[in-house]
């Protein structure tokens, strides 16, 4: 059992320390990335940078609550989305208020990032997260710190009685003074620290302060955001920190545990998080690979004519199809009969654009062709 002192209780609290030597490297390699990505995204139009955006975005928000175990529909988020960036992505999937929410603060995080930090400005996310003033079955403060009035605020997991403590945040009433150092740090412009070390000590300050009931780590992750959106110089996201970090869910619990249980030595922290962030640019450059491939996909099919429903499947099959495409399948996804399901895919095979795989009956089932080419 832990027995000794968290970081923001330490007497030099909070002047972080770091190796900037052993971060020099990585340092140089992500930005050399998040340039080479943004020179690609330079050369591309301004349509398909906001599909490459729309894209990084609606991962950035189904992820981030991903890693706090809510599930939300991809199809809500990306619609809510594409609503607010006025990219056309044809007919819209309903959206409740609270996918709204989380794409509001993701979206203020980043496109308005040059933006000064504010305590209204961060109730206002907290509140976008929990509309109903509700946590579940909890009612929580949404325009005000966390008070405490049921005990420290800790982070645990393990059944009840045999619990373990992550994390325990500094006592509510510091929390006045803690945030509006931690807001004023995030507002003093410096070249003393990169850019991109920013960004990691906000997401750790944060976290660590704990400051709201709930919602911490998805409004740590956005402060992130804002941070990376300002040392990118540019309002739109091309990748996902937060798509990386549920990839590596516990790994990132685990190094946050260790560092708030550490000095305030925070250099492996963000070695580990420039890893993250290389790997995220890594998965930008393969999803704008399928965004340029779609495009030239539909630029290719231009002259030939297709119904809704083909072109509604045609989408999926490009987004990433999972398993195998059969005319049931079709018929279920496109919602119609198993007669007009079978004449949509024949017209495909017979149009060039799919081509039939497995055995015949019902082991058959439909493939995208690579060498489409039917004349605009």
């Amino acid at each position: 059992m832990f027995s000794g002192e968290y970081i923001w209780q330490l007497p030099e609290w909070p002047v972080w320390r770091y190796d900037l030597g052993a971060l020099a490297t990585p340092l140089t390699a992500v930005s050399q990335a998040q340039g080479l990505l943004l020179g690609r995204l330079a050369d591309v139009g301004l349509t398909l940078r906001d599909q490459a955006s729309l894209a990084a975005l609606t991962d950035d928000v189904l992820k981030t609550s991903a890693i706090e175990g809510e599930v939300l529909s991809p199809a809500s988020v990306r619609s809510s989305i594409a609503r607010r960036l006025g990219v056309d992505i044809g007919a819209l999937a309903p959206v409740d208020r609270h996918v709204d929410g989380v794409v509001d603060m993701v979206l203020d995080a980043t496109a308005r990032a040059a933006a000064p930090l504010t305590e209204e400005r961060l109730f206002g996310w907290h509140a976008a997260l929990f509309p109903t003033g509700f946590s579940g079955l909890t009612a929580i403060t949404t325009v005000g710190w966390r008070d405490d009035a049921h005990g420290p605020m800790q982070v645990v997991s393990g059944p009840l009685g045999r619990q373990h403590v992550h994390h325990e945040a500094p006592p509510a009433d510091r929390l006045p003074a803690e945030m509006a150092r931690f807001i004023k740090w995030v507002n003093t412009p410096t070249t003393a620290e990169p850019a991109l070390i920013r960004a990691g000590l906000g997401h750790l300050w944060f976290v660590t302060l704990h400051p709201f009931d709930d919602g911490n780590g998805r409004i740590a992750r956005a402060i992130g955001d804002l941070l990376l959106a300002r040392a990118d110089g540019s309002p739109q996201r091309f990748y996902s920190l937060s798509a990386q970090i549920q990839r590596e869910r516990k790994a990132y619990y685990d190094i946050l545990e260790r560092t708030q249980k550490g000095t305030l030595d925070v250099t492996e922290w963000l070695l580990w998080l420039l890893q993250m962030l290389g790997a995220a640019i890594i998965q930008a450059h393969r999803e704008l690979d399928t965004v340029l491939h779609k495009a030239h996909f539909w630029h290719r099919v231009n002259g030939a004519a297709l119904n809704e429903r083909q072109v509604k499947m045609l989408n999926r099959l490009l987004d990433g199809f999972e398993g195998k495409l059969t005319s049931s399948k079709f018929a279920t996804l496109a919602k119609c009969s198993a007669d007009t399901a079978l004449r949509d895919l024949n017209a495909l095979v017979a149009m060039g654009v799919l081509q039939r795989s497995g055995a015949a009956g019902r082991s058959t089932h439909y493939e995208l062709r690579q060498d489409v080419a039917i004349a605009p």
